[in-house]
């Protein structure tokens, strides 16, 4: 049988109340008064005090952890997933040792980025100062000079960093399906440059300075007699009152000060400012975007505020469980024909891969990704996107609507 450690620290209170419940109407007042204590008493708060430090290693070998050949999160010793829960009844700590894990793994997907799909890390923005904050993306060798065709990849908000859809899936699934790391090699093999976002890279953190304030017994306004009381404590009572502090004031965090990054301080000013610096700068014909959740949102933004320069430059748009909401985004008509034309979305649905999913908004078609996971429908859809891509490019250039191509290839579907 498992008792909590919240549960032995409070046994002897409640055991007090069930004796004093058996006396009379004097115990009864000292059994309302307990509960009264109960009440205050904040478990959460209480549970940090015996929490190990949150200090946590740098490096996957620190954790014991490593990736295998599958690109499957394994222990080095025991060869088991990922575990959550390493310490019972310490919920916060395990968050803040995920968190940390976390920060290693998109370091982790930064290096496969350079090294293993051999793209270059660009600093923005371009003009920085040295002393400024910074972001950065990644680029392939050719994504400015290719003539034909280049994919531009947007993830999603949160805890995600350039090159992933979804940490939880780099964790507890694999590689493939957590990391934007197919895409980009499937359209380098195909002959498309490549151009990956980091669009929550939008600040850098310091800590914030200390205030030390100097107090002195002179100038206090405290009266000598109750300056000398406070001195005068007895051992034992300081003892009970630095206790006391240690349940009252667990461990903290340092607290910190967020720098924004000039003119990529949102997701969608990053979206904005990468177009303007370098997708409008590119050489290719036909650019391609595969946008995931928030990702859908930043890019309808992008196209309101450069609708003319995105029409005459992007081909096609892929969205995978887009959140963009063409009302409350206030895009325009033409904005939503064009998107209607020129965009599909794979949204989450337990109907087959591409099968039409009634839409309520009057914008792009959306079709099943093939799973009713929000995360997954980025990998799932994977191999109908590229398949999507080809066919607009092929319609571009027979001078034919991608609408028809998408529609005709659904129908086949639906026959099949």
């Amino acid at each position: 049988m498992c008792i909590s450690l919240s549960s032995l620290i409070l046994l002897p209170i409640w055991i007090s109340i069930a004796q004093i419940h058996q006396g009379g109407p004097d115990e009864k007042e000292k059994s309302t008064a307990l509960k009264d204590l109960l009440s205050r008493i904040d478990l959460d708060e209480l549970m940090k005090k015996d929490e190990p430090p949150l200090d946590f290693p740098d490096t996957l070998e620190g954790f014991e952890y490593a990736f295998n050949e599958k690109g499957q999160l394994r222990h080095i010793k025991t060869g088991e997933p990922f575990v959550f829960n390493y310490r019972e009844d310490l919920h916060r700590w395990n968050q803040k040792r995920y968190e940390a894990l976390g920060e290693i793994i998109t370091k982790y997907v930064y290096e496969l980025l350079e090294k293993d799909c051999n793209l270059k890390k660009i600093s923005i923005p371009v003009d920085a100062t040295e002393s400024e904050p910074k972001s950065f993306i990644f680029m392939s060798e050719d994504a400015l000079t290719n003539p034909q065709k280049l994919m531009v990849l947007i993830h999603g908000s949160g805890v995600v960093r350039a090159g992933q859809w979804a940490r939880r899936l780099i964790i507890n699934e694999d590689l493939d399906s957590g990391t934007q790391i197919p895409f980009i090699k499937r359209a380098m093999d195909e002959g498309y440059g490549v151009i990956v976002l980091n669009p929550n890279e939008n600040y850098i953190e310091i800590e914030k300075p200390k205030i030390h304030v100097q107090s002195s017994s002179d100038s206090s306004d405290e009266p000598a007699e109750k300056r000398e009381r406070k001195d005068k404590v007895p051992k034992e009572t300081k003892k009970r009152r630095d206790f006391y502090e240690k349940y009252r004031n667990p461990q903290r965090e340092k607290e910190m000060i967020q720098l924004y990054i000039r003119e990529n301080g949102s997701p969608e000013e990053h979206a904005v400012y990468v177009w303007d610096h370098f997708i409008a700068q590119s050489a290719a014909e036909n650019v391609f975007f595969v946008a995931h959740s928030y990702g859908g949102l930043a890019f309808v933004e992008l196209m309101i505020q450069r609708e003319a320069d995105v029409k005459s430059k992007v081909t096609a748009v892929a969205l995978t469980d887009s959140v963009h909401n063409v009302w409350h985004q206030e895009a325009g008509k033409t904005i939503r024909e064009w998107m209607r034309e020129n965009c599909c979305n794979w949204v989450s649905s337990s109907e087959p891969l591409d099968t039409s999913v009634e839409s309520m908004l009057p914008d792009c078609p959306r079709v099943s990704a093939g799973t009713d996971r929000h995360e997954l429908t980025s990998w799932k859809s994977f191999p109908s996107i590229f398949k999507f891509f080809t066919e607009a490019s092929e319609a571009k250039t027979s001078s034919l609507k991608p609408a028809l191509t998408r529609r005709s290839h659904r129908i086949k579907h639906e026959e099949l």
